[in-house]
């Protein structure tokens, strides 16, 4: 089943009710609705068991409790209005995605609809890493190599003496992607925050004037000529 949310995310300075904290840097206000509206599609994605929805709905709405029994997401659409760091409020659209297990894929229609892709993986699992970069392969094969913003976020960064994923060698393999890639933990919702803040100005930056007249046009002292 389908689920779809909305919710507001007031950036960059808010205070949670009864948090008594003055620094969080997100507040939500829940409003559950079924609505299909414009806004960036970016899509949430990596193996079972990640933290995927742990990190939204932590980021979004500052509820998750950390330990607490979840159960295996479908496919669920989360709707933030988030304000980028141009001091614009774009709407984004958070397509999160079924945990990948062993023979399953994520679904081909994914990659030709989606803005933009959160690949994440848990710092204590190198098998979710390895399938991190196997989805960064999937992702440029569907596109063609056309231009998609993708980032990569390596959860659970708080479970020091389990870690398996080398930092640093993670750090190396994004850079060779051309990736920006941050460690999260949903014990800290302050880490989630410039990741998405950082995602969401980099998709709906504007496009610059082209430096070429459109044809038909004259520009001073050139003439035109249609092509």
């Amino acid at each position: 089943m389908l689920c779809e949310y909305m919710c507001h995310v007031f950036y960059p300075t808010a205070l949670l009710r009864g948090s008594g904290r003055s620094d969080v840097l997100f507040v939500c206000l829940f409003v559950s609705v079924v609505i299909m509206g414009k806004g960036c599609k970016v899509v949430v994605c990596g193996m079972a068991s990640v933290g995927k929805t742990a990190i939204l709905e932590q980021l979004l709405y500052g509820s998750h409790t950390v330990g607490a029994e979840t159960s295996d997401t479908q496919e669920d659409i989360y709707v933030a209005s988030v304000e980028t760091d141009r001091g614009v409020r774009e709407q984004l659209r958070l397509y999160d995605t079924r945990g990948l297990r062993e023979g399953l894929e994520l679904p081909k229609h994914f990659f030709s609809v989606a803005d933009g892709f959160v690949l994440v993986y848990s710092v204590d699992s190198l098998e979710s890493f390895r399938r991190v970069e196997l989805l960064k392969k999937e992702i440029d094969k569907s596109r063609d190599k056309k231009e998609v913003m993708v980032m990569v976020l390596g959860n659970k960064c708080d479970l020091r003496e389990r870690r398996q994923v080398d930092q640093d060698a993670a750090q190396q393999w994004a850079r060779g992607e051309k990736l920006k890639l941050w460690e999260v933990t949903v014990t800290d919702r302050s880490s989630l925050i410039e990741p998405f803040t950082s995602l969401t100005s980099r998709l709906t930056q504007p496009q610059s004037k082209s430096a070429f007249p459109l044809p038909g046009r004259k520009s001073k002292g050139t003439p035109s000529s249609d092509i």
